[in-house]
């Protein structure tokens, strides 16, 4: 099973902190990989470091070269918090991430979404609560579909 990454924030050094759709988040320091991994000491370079993005919901990437896989961070990382996640703030952070992925800016998904820039600033802040047909229109603009799961744990 693969956990979803719906948000990233770069930390002090070369520690990194990515929440979950599960709404777990998790700490993970990349200097661990450095003795198996030389090419990633380069990302020592803080610029370099501050340049990471969550390529859609499976990876984090800082240029062809580097990069790696959310899953480890999940099962490595050290849990730090489990935040309760509403529906309306992990449809944020999505259409953020996948807007991210798609590498393209808010303006432009406004555009085909037929939608205006601020209502997508809105969505992505949190400032607004989109409703599903609004999903699907971002959904579609950037070449996905909306995916909506009722999770019931197993007793």
């Amino acid at each position: 099973m693969f956990h979803k990454a719906i948000d990233l924030k770069i930390l002090e050094g070369t520690a990194l902190e990515v929440t979950f759709e599960n709404g777990i988040v998790k700490r993970y320091d990349m200097n661990v990989l450095f003795p198996k991994y030389p090419q990633l000491k380069a990302l020592k370079k803080r610029s370099l470091f501050l340049s990471g993005k969550l390529m859609g919901a499976y990876g984090i990437m800082w240029n062809d070269d580097l990069d790696i896989e959310t899953e480890t961070i999940y099962a490595d990382g050290e849990t730090v918090r489990t935040e309760e996640l509403t529906i309306h703030k992990a449809s944020s952070k999505a259409v953020a991430s996948a807007r991210s992925a798609a590498g393209i800016s808010q303006k432009q998904l406004a555009a085909l979404a037929g939608m205006d820039q601020s209502d997508i600033s809105k969505i992505e802040r949190g400032a607004a609560n989109p409703s599903v047909a609004t999903l699907e229109r971002i959904a579609k603009a950037l070449g996905g579909k909306l995916t909506i799961m009722i999770d019931i744990p197993i007793r």
